[in-house]
């Protein structure tokens, strides 16, 4: 059987995105919105010093099922 590279019409396309933000309320808000717009948490949390502002930051991927299909002008924060 032939790999074909092409989905089914009725296939949704998978949606990624990688949040970050400075260690503060702000960045669970933004993670927090996300779920709640149908996103879901993909792996855990990173957490990292940012020696040149002197602040730690905090990352965190989201993935979402999305109908149609795929193209690199698609709005992943409208999604």
């Amino acid at each position: 059987m032939a790999f074909s590279a092409i989905r089914p019409l009725d296939k949704p396309v998978k949606l990624y995105r990688f949040l970050s933000s400075d260690d503060t309320s702000a960045f669970c808000h933004k993670v927090t919105a996300a779920l709640n717009a149908g996103w879901d948490l993909h792996g855990g949390p990173t957490y990292a010093f940012d020696a040149a502002n002197g602040v730690m930051r905090c990352g965190q991927a989201v993935v979402k099922d999305a109908p149609g299909t795929y193209s690199p002008d698609i709005k992943l924060g409208e999604q």
